[in-house]
Formats: structure tokens, sequence, C-alpha cells
């Protein structure tokens, strides 16, 4: 095992602090199973028999999160010239027994203990109950946890059903953990989850919120869904996907099935560590296509299914509570996703526009995902990623020739009319008719003498 990073080394010293005080103290849970399966644990965290207040003696600077259920972070500081984005924290959790979990969540009390072996009766998974001597190598396995990571196995510590009861989100984890790692679930684990399924929404909107983006990200997604329909939790956390299902599609544009499979198709293409924004795009873009889905007497059509979806999409992400930035994008992404059908007819100004949205390198992969996942022809995608390259960044977004005061002075009132004046001219610059302000005023001019000239 690998403990040379610096996170690795401050977790260490803290141990061999509490050790010196007198105390028990290992690191515990995912680190420990990270580094026996060879991964860089983006976090460490440290169990120990000192209680909070003892802990937050020994090291002065520690701040309590939850010390009423035994946890306290430690903050490593980093020096002032590496600057505070390199500052971070190491949990430290005392040995403890639960009681009761009467919201679902946190524990109503709990009893610290001395023993190592009973804290870890508490925790998830049988993978995320190891215990690691940083100091000597030693592992210590009360759980069998090192035989599930042998075996590819995701199991409940003790009684699944318990277990989930405890924190109904576990059932959400299990399933990230099994796709992440490429794991089975555990018979009993899988059938707990199964019938207690529909308690999930005992848990709140932004838990669960974090848990699907981590699973669409994370570099597993099709996995992560698969599991999610066949454990019975996606009909109860997104609804609207599971309806894809069955939803047949014209197969000379998508040859690959319904609905259903082609999601599945575009999201195992998303790379991990992809944004949240596009994996969400990804899962969303096609969830118009149910309510719309119409059989015509040439082929089965969805039709305006984009429109629908954004409206869907939007709800959708203010369920999960997105911020509205990522609201935005994602809404963007899907009503904009048909739009490559008819790049090569787009005038150049239609075509610079549709380049400015935001973020376009989304909407370029997602048409590029959803082309390998139906008809696989990317001459749309190839033509459109040629054009922006080509296109110096100055001509996408171009410096106005006018302004609203150059209308005003050329007598024109203040109105709606501005902004289709003002659009008139950044077409025509945009479609290269144009490019000085003479230039601008004079088609200025011959709009108002061919057009209304109520607006002056």
């Amino acid at each position: 095992m690998n403990l040379s990073s610096d996170k690795a080394a401050q977790a260490t010293r803290i141990v061999e602090e509490l050790r010196s005080a007198g105390y028990f103290a290992y690191l515990a849970g995912g680190c420990v199973r990270d580094l026996l399966l060879g991964r860089e644990p983006a976090d460490y965290d440290v169990t120990t028999s000192a209680t909070p207040e003892k802990v937050m003696r020994l090291f002065p600077q520690t701040y309590a999160v939850g010390a009423q259920f035994g946890v306290v972070l430690v903050p490593v500081l980093r020096d002032s010239a590496e600057g505070d984005k390199d500052n971070y924290a190491i949990e430290v959790a005392t040995f403890r027994s639960d009681g009761v979990y009467s919201d679902g969540r946190h524990p109503d009390e709990v009893q610290f203990s001395k023993d190592a072996q009973t804290d870890v009766q508490r925790r998830d998974f049988t993978i995320n109950g190891l215990l690691l001597d940083p100091i000597s190598g030693e592992v210590l396995d009360y759980v069998g946890g090192r035989e599930d990571l042998d075996r590819r196995t995701i199991r409940a510590i003790g009684d699944a059903r318990q277990r989930f009861a405890e924190d109904k989100l576990r059932m959400l984890r299990a399933v990230r953990f099994a796709a992440r790692f490429g794991y089975t679930i555990e018979d009993q684990t899988f059938t707990a989850i199964r019938e207690l399924a529909a308690q999930i929404h005992q848990v709140s909107r932004e838990r669960v919120r974090d848990e699907i983006l981590k699973m669409l990200t994370e570099g597993r997604a099709r996995r992560a869904f698969e599991l999610l329909d066949e454990t019975r939790l996606l009909e109860q956390v997104l609804p609207e996907i599971k309806k894809m299902q069955g939803v047949q599609q014209p197969p000379q544009f998508h040859p690959e099935g319904d609905v259903w499979v082609h999601t599945l198709m575009l999201l195992e293409g998303l790379q991990a560590n992809c944004s949240k924004t596009l994996a969400l795009g990804v899962l969303l873009h096609d969830v118009g296509k149910p309510p719309t889905f119409r059989v015509a007497p040439d082929r089965i059509r969805f039709d305006q299914h984009a429109e629908v979806g954004t409206k869907m999409a939007e709800e959708i992400c203010q369920r999960f509570r997105l911020s509205n930035d990522e609201t935005e994008q994602v809404c963007a992404l899907v009503a904009n996703h048909m739009r490559f059908g008819a790049v090569h007819r787009m005038k150049d100004s239609t075509l610079k526009r549709f380049f400015r949205l935001p973020n376009f390198e989304e909407h370029l992969e997602l048409h590029r995902l959803d082309s390998l996942s139906s008809h696989r022809d990317l001459d749309n995608y190839n033509f459109a990623r040629e054009k922006l390259a080509n296109i110096p960044p100055e001509q996408v977004r171009p410096k106005p020739l006018i302004s609203g005061d150059d209308l005003i002075e050329a007598g024109y009132k203040p109105g709606p009319q501005f902004k289709e004046l003002l659009t008139a001219v950044e077409d025509a610059q945009l479609e290269g008719t144009i490019s000085t302000r003479e230039e601008a005023l004079a088609l200025i001019e011959h709009i108002g003498r061919s057009g209304d000239r109520s607006i002056r």
C-alpha cells in the first residue's frame, strides 16, 4: 500500500499523536478500501478510542462538525505561500455504537466505545468496514471486507434491512459502489434494497442528487442505471427515465432499440469526471419522447419532444435542487440537441449564433454520443466541429457595429423595434455582408425606407 501522499502522511501523523497520548487509532473506511485496491483515496478518515473532547484538546485547531456523533475535523493548514486552496481536513471519529435512527439518517443517541470491533459494526458495507494501522501496515478486518473485495461483492454489514433502515441513502450508495468497482450486490443486500426502495423518499433530495451525480460522472454510468432499475430505485428517484422503457423509435434512425436502450448507450459513452451538466444533458436529452410518442402513417414520431423534454428537464433539475446556472445549461442541452441535424443548411449568422451557446463543447459532445448511440453518422458533428475550429472567435462574437444610441441619433424611437434592427445588423455582420459602422447605418436606413416608418 502506498501511504506516501501528503494526505496519507497527515492522517498517519494524527494516528501517531493519538497513539502517543494513549489512545487506539486507525485509518478507516473508504481510504482503506481504496488503498487495498491500489487506488489513491480522495480523503483519509481516522477512527479512535479518544472522545471528541480529548481529540479537540490534542489538536487545538480542531472544529466539531458532528461532535454529538463523535465526529470532528482536524484541519491541515498549508504554508501561506501555497494558498488557502491547499488546505484540507482529516475527519476523526470516535469508536461508537449507534442507537435507533428515527430520522433515517442520524442515530437518536450514540454510545462511545473503546472497542474498534464494535465501531465497525455500525458502518454500511463490509468493504468500507476495514481498519488500517498505517504504522505497521496491519489491516483489521472484523466483517469479512477483504474477502468481499476479493469476491468483488457489495455486502451490508450485519442485517441489510437494519443498515438501510438507519440511512436509506445507503441503498443508492450500494448501487454506486457496485457500478463504480464493477462488483455485484450480495443477494440479501440486493433483496433488502428492492423491498425498501420506496423508502428512498425519506432521504433529502440534495443527498439523492449527489449520489445520482456521482453515478453519472464516475465512469460507469450505464451500469449504475441498470442497477438502479434492477433494484427498483429508478422508478422512485427518476420515474421519467423509467418511462423510457419500451418506447419504440423509428428503426431507420434508431436501429439500437427503444429510448431506454438508446439512453443507456449514451451513458456508456460518458467519460469519468465529465461535467455534471453534460451527464445530466445526456441522461435527459430524450426525456420528452415518452409523452410525445405517436405512430404516424409514415413512421414513429416524437413531435416537439425537445421542447417538452426541456420543461421536464427543468422540473427534474429543480426537484434535485440544482443551481440556476446548472439548470439553465442542462435545459439548453436538451432544447438544442436536435439542431445539429440542420447545421449544413444554416446561414452563417444562424450557425455562429449556435456556436455562441454557453459551453458549446458540451453540446458537441452530447451530439457525438447521440449519433454514436443511434445511426452512427458523425457527418453533422464533424462539420460543426470543423467550422467551429476554423472560424476566428472574433467572427463568432464580433464587436457590435452600432448601438441603440446610434439608432436614436438616426431618428428612431426606443422600443421593441430596436432589438429587431440591431439583430438585422448583427445578422448581416455575421453573414459577412457588412463590416463597418457606415455600412450598418446604411442598412438601417434601407430597412427604414422599405419598412414601417412609424418606428421613427
